[in-house]
């Protein structure tokens, strides 16, 4: 079978005016759906795929800040895709890792009219450059446990190394289910350095693997990112999938990777179509520049909402360091036909799940749940002065990949959650009785407490501390006061849980280990 494919002409200055250029070319199963009514659909350019073959690693390997730290003291095992993952061996679980280097041509944009706030923007190519930067990928061993989605994970480098806090928070319910999950190396930071808290770069990190790479600077990120996805989509050449046919397309991006995804949601995917589903993890009021240095810096406004005019489904998953920290009070929307915004009372833009018990995660261990006190949330790079927040984020980001899926295959929407609840003047949160956020998306961590869980109160003088909100647990008389025994504790757990089981704010898995450590809890007593 053959069909036509669609490439851009990639050189020089691109503009509106450009020609767009069809070739034959060899198509997949999935394609039919790049057709509507006979017209082919835009699609972004298909990079080449290569194989890792350099293993890397020797003198030069795995040292950072000055030789301060060796990373293969912090589970990094030299040969392996670097990134901020799991110390776990993926095959423990039933998956499999492998890394690719893709490169191509890829093209920056520049708007042609004003960007609103109210994301309706329209943007057309600019620069073109070639880069080279690479995909890490995790598939289930046995073909038949792939559900058919795969969730393609924006990088972070906001602390200067390709950083996975989506996959993190998420990936036990990922590998329950069967999904893929793709990270990209998008940006600049990741790959070359030069900006972040830490310089952890691929390159710095090991220079012999990664010293082919070249990536030509942030204004090419977003169809950096495209093409990664496009290499996963509809593959042509090495499949990255290994012969996996994916149906779905899901793009995530958690705190600087969701403020790029917010522009592309509203300027890049309605130029091509790619992604079926896009999940925005701890958001600001505003979005990434759509072009910055080393080209001409295109901003974008501080208050920006989500365009509305897109048939494809977003979930925006906020917490409380989210409304007022970052500011995400003024892209507060309502919902509508294809938009959410799940606000979380009792958790912070990053928490001890992330950054301490998720690498160790199985997704089948009840002590998961514990809410614990501990401010070192990511020795030897992070220690804070309070103990950071506890307030069980991920399973919530568990059901919104659900979620998510679920509204894209079968156009059942997520239900909907209301705001947290703040003052009239828009500026402070409101709280019950034993110090906890009101209103918002209800959980067990707050509906049935065993600590103060905020996502505020760390001094802001600590590196990303901040960020991590605080955990204050009850003592033993407040513990006793609200469960007078054990039987009340346990009926609360259950109660809560099964609600927000049926209102999909809970995975049924993640329901059960939250009952099970409230039966292993020694809350309440014996009685």
């Amino acid at each position: 079978m053959t069909c036509l494919t669609l490439w851009r002409r990639n050189s020089g200055v691109l503009t509106a005016a450009v020609a767009l250029t069809f070739v034959l070319g060899a198509c997949s199963d999935n394609d039919n759906d790049r057709f509507t009514d006979g017209i082919l659909k835009p699609q972004p350019a298909n990079p080449v795929v290569e194989e890792v073959t350099i293993l890397g690693g020797g003198p030069d390997c795995c040292t950072i800040l000055g030789g301060a730290i060796d990373l293969r003291e912090q589970n990094y095992v030299p040969g392996t895709a670097f990134y901020s993952g799991l110390a776990f061996d993926a095959a423990e679980v039933g998956y499999r890792e492998t890394e690719y280097f893709i490169s191509g041509t890829a093209v920056s944009y520049v708007a042609t009219d004003e960007l609103g706030s109210g994301g309706v923007w329209s943007l057309q190519e600019a620069d073109a450059a070639d880069y080279k930067t690479r995909i890490v990928v995790r598939r289930p061993i046995d073909d038949a446990k792939f559900n058919g989605t795969v969730v393609v994970e924006w990088f972070n480098v906001s602390g200067g190394l390709d950083a996975s806090p989506s996959f993190l928070a998420t990936h036990t319910e990922l590998e329950r289910e069967g999904y893929v999950w793709v990270g990209v190396s998008a940006q600049s930071v990741g790959v070359e350095g030069g900006g972040g808290a830490f310089d952890i770069s691929l390159k710095v990190v090991d220079p012999v693997r990664y010293g082919i790479l070249n990536h030509p600077g942030d204004p090419f990120s977003y169809d950096i990112f495209s093409q990664a996805a496009q290499a996963v989509m509809r593959p042509q050449g090495l499949d990255p999938l290994e012969g996996l046919v994916p149906e779905r397309l899901i793009a995530v991006g958690q705190s600087q990777s969701a403020f790029r995804l917010v522009s592309y949601v509203n300027g890049v995917s309605p130029l091509i179509d790619l992604f079926d589903g896009f999940l925005l993890m701890a958001r600001g009021g505003g979005s990434a520049s759509i072009s910055q240095l080393p080209l001409a810096d295109v901003p974008t406004p501080d208050a920006v909402f989500i365009r509305t005019d897109q048939a494809i489904p977003v979930i925006t998953l906020q917490s409380e360091t989210d409304i007022f920290q970052l500011n995400s009070v003024v892209s507060r929307q309502d919902d509508s036909d294809y938009i959410r915004i799940w606000e979380v009372p009792g958790t912070a833009h990053s928490d001890i799940y992330v950054t301490l018990k998720s690498p160790n995660d199985k997704g089948d261990d009840p002590s998961i749940a514990i809410v614990i006190e501990e401010p070192e949330v990511r020795p030897p790079f992070i220690s804070c002065s309070f103990p950071a927040n506890d307030g069980g984020m991920h399973f919530v980001a568990n059901a919104a990949v659900s979620a998510l899926d679920t509204w894209i295959r079968t156009g059942n929407p997520a239900t909907s959650a209301n705001f947290l609840d703040i003052d009239a003047n828009e500026n402070s949160f409101l709280y019950d009785d034993v110090g906890n956020v009101t209103g918002g998306l209800r959980n067990s961590f707050v509906d049935v407490p065993v600590a103060i869980l905020h996502g505020e109160g760390q001094p802001r003088t600590d590196s990303f501390c901040n960020l991590f909100g605080t955990t204050e647990l009850f003592d033993e008389a407040q513990l006793a006061q609200l469960y007078p025994n054990k039987q009340s504790y346990i009926d609360a757990i259950d109660k809560s849980v099964a609600e927000s089981v049926e209102k999909g704010f809970l995975r049924p898995t993640d329901a059960e280990l939250i009952k099970a450590q409230a039966r292993l809890s020694d809350i309440g007593g014996n009685n």
